[in-house]
């Protein structure tokens, strides 16, 4: 019987872990590097241990330290959530050398399953269609566009599409960089790219005696940079024989290694209906809420039932109920190439529904049923930091309902409502997302975003963010003129026809706003047309437009305003009344757009090289995933600041390209 369970990762999945380990009577162990010391997995545990660093090679992906600390603080299994470790075989192998219980399948399940080269080798063998992998020295115009992808892990990272011969090379070096930094293992393979198809994977749950469940379909379409975005159960529009040969293949896959836990064997669907085994991941999945919610089963509390050697509840699963679909939240903002975006989270709340159930569904009986609500799994809440040293993803938001337009309503609604406060965040693309008539439709695909992300990016309504803006500079002044908790607006000076003035830039498209309000022995006025203040106080202004009236609550934090509306939010800089001219940045400077590592130069870079527009330059590692820096136009490096190995803020100067003047009297006449 597991008495002490140590969670061997961080942030969100350990929080998750740990919530069924407390239903279940299970003391919880964390670990944590140097700069997740205040992190929520820390506050939530029962005893935590420090892995001395901030950097993944140093603390969550160093097995001898886990284990260590596993021993030290007196737990009997370990769990290896998602990413980092879990699927490596090694940690796996000295979890169990140690005389620790390891909460994951066989090591030899692992080291079949865990290098995707091996994995299709033996789903092949096993009869299972699949991709044929194309050999990168050998590839020719004829085998383009080709994907290449890192043998040991998933999740994107070292994830690359190309399309152009040429690029084959530099982009293989980046794809095992990556790929290196994620899971300490460098090898990539190709293999041939399908436009458009759809990711659909099955959840599977086996036990050490002969039972196999394939809990359903999950349709993973919706990707950024080969990372999910919006998953949902079951995968919609699937033809039932098609679905019925996943679950088969999945329960084979399964088989053939003799599987052990929780593990999700995926598919690539092409357009023509077609199946293709892409791998399966040996461990939970980040997405694992969409199908707990329509199984009405705790996922986790099954992992450790396994581990004790107990066999699962049933011959066969239960039966499915209603539509989940999960939305993750990201810090970082997809108008700029989806750049991660660091630092305070002030706010996160999603608002509570009818039936909404926080953390893990724990129903674990044979029968599923219909408990519709929405679900917020996060390792996060407000006042904690977003750092720059691991994945973006602040929260997974999950509805579920009885049909799948109904949990997609519900879910875009929860989010437009949630009060999101500080870095950037991907919540409008999400809401913008489950609205899309393609995604309302059920048409997805894989390269969703690849076509809709200008127009998912946007600028909003002007006239709705200008309300918003107007209702920022109504609070403030109502927070000027407030003493003891009441505006005192006749005790001003001002009189009624001098106007004050505000300036504000919106976050993060740029977009400036002047706000003119009058303030008087009556309150507050704007002499806009058709604008009415009904009431006006520091947190909260309600306005009359057009015989519509809307209120706006409104949270300020340094010199940002956070506008928050029953239709979305705004997030506000207040400027200056005057533009200050010193507040400019040299033509052709390079500025690292997040904070991170340089990692990499490109080759024979140096004061006076000559650079073209759009060349690479330097190459920033922020959040586990490596972001290029190009030239802005083609001319000459006359500074470079970047080193490898040099740790820079957002916006510090990396380097400077000038473009060649030309002397009017060598313009030739036309």
């Amino acid at each position: 019987m597991i008495k002490s369970l140590l969670v061997a990762n961080r942030g969100e999945i350990a929080c998750r872990i740990f919530r069924t380990c407390r239903a279940l009577g299970i003391a919880t162990v964390a670990v944590y590097s140097d700069a997740d010391a205040g992190a929520l997995h820390v506050r939530e545990a029962d005893t935590a241990v420090r892995l001395p660093g901030a950097a993944p090679a140093d603390t969550y992906l160093r097995g001898d330290l886990v284990v260590a600390a596993a021993l030290a603080a007196g737990a009997d299994a370990v769990h290896p959530g998602y990413g980092f470790l879990s699927e490596n075989a090694d940690f796996a192998a000295a979890v169990q050398d140690a005389g620790l219980r390891w909460i994951g399948p066989p090591v030899k399940a692992i080291e079949l399953m865990a290098s995707k080269t091996r994995a299709k080798e033996l789903m092949a063998a096993a009869g299972v269609p699949l991709l044929a992998p194309v050999d990168p020295a050998a590839a020719t115009a004829d085998d383009l566009p080709l994907l290449l992808k890192a043998a040991a892990g998933g999740g994107g990272r070292g994830m690359r599409i190309v399309r152009e011969l040429g690029d084959l090379p530099s982009e293989l070096t980046a794809a095992a960089a990556e790929a290196l930094s994620a899971f300490g293992d460098g090898e990539v393979f190709a293999e041939p790219y399908v436009e458009r198809g759809r990711h659909v994977e099955v959840q599977v749950m086996a036990d050490e005696h002969d039972g196999v469940w394939a809990l359903g379909t999950r349709d993973c379409s919706l990707q950024r940079r080969h990372q999910k975005v919006i998953e949902e159960a079951p995968a919609p529009g699937l033809p039932d024989e098609l679905r019925e040969r996943l679950h088969e293949a999945a329960v084979a896959a399964a088989r053939a290694v003799g599987y052990r836990g929780a593990g999700t064997v995926e598919f690539l669907v092409a357009a023509d209906g077609r199946p293709y085994f892409l791998e399966m991941n040996t461990r939970l999945q980040v997405e694992h809420p969409v199908t707990e919610a329509v199984f009405g089963l705790d996922l986790v509390a099954l992992q450790l039932r396994v581990a004790e050697g107990e066999p699962l509840p049933s011959a066969e699963p239960p039966s499915p109920a209603g539509h989940a679909v999960e939305a993750r939240l990201y810090a970082e903002d997809p108008a700029r190439d989806w750049q991660p975006q660091t630092g305070a989270l002030l706010s996160l709340e999603v608002p509570d529904e009818p039936g909404a159930r926080r953390g893990a569904g724990a129903r674990r009986g044979a029968e599923a049923r219909l408990d519709t609500g929405v679900r917020l799994d996060t390792g996060y809440t407000g006042g904690d930091t977003i750092g720059v040293h691991y994945d973006p993803m602040i929260a997974k938001v999950i509805a579920h309902a009885p049909t799948r337009t109904e949990a997609v309503r519900l879910l875009a609604r929860a989010l437009e409502r949630a009060r999101v406060h500080g870095p950037v965040t991907n919540r409008d693309l999400l809401v913008r997302s489950l609205r899309h008539p393609d995604f309302v439709g059920a048409r997805l695909d894989t390269g969703f975003y690849d076509r809709h992300l200008a127009e998912l990016t946007a600028a909003r309504d002007e006239p709705s963010a200008r309300l918003a803006a107007t209702a920022a500079a109504l609070a403030e002044a109502a927070r000027n003129a407030t003493t003891g908790g009441v505006a005192r607006f006749g005790a001003w000076r001002n009189l009624a026809s001098q106007p004050q003035v505000r300036r504000y830039r919106s976050e993060p498209d740029g977009g400036e706003h002047e706000i003119t309000y009058r303030s008087g022995r009556d309150g507050l006025s704007v002499p806009d047309d058709g604008v009415r203040v009904v009431s006006a106080a520091p947190g909260r202004v309600t306005l009359e437009t057009d015989g519509v009236t809307r209120t706006f609550h409104v949270a300020v934090h340094g010199d940002r305003a956070y506008v928050d509306t029953t239709t979305g939010a705004y997030t506000f800089t207040a400027l200056p009344r005057f533009t200050d001219p010193a507040d400019r940045t040299e033509p052709g400077s390079l500025l690292a757009p997040m904070p991170g590592t340089v990692v990499r130069l490109a080759d024979g870079l140096a004061e006076g090289a000559a650079v073209e527009a759009g060349q690479p330059l330097i190459w920033l590692e922020a959040m586990k995933m490596e972001h290029r820096i190009l030239a802005p136009a083609s001319g000459t490096l006359t500074a470079l600041h970047a080193a490898l190995g040099l740790q820079v803020e957002v916006g510090a100067l990396l380097a400077v390209v000038t473009e060649p003047t030309t002397d009017p009297s060598e313009e030739q006449p036309v």
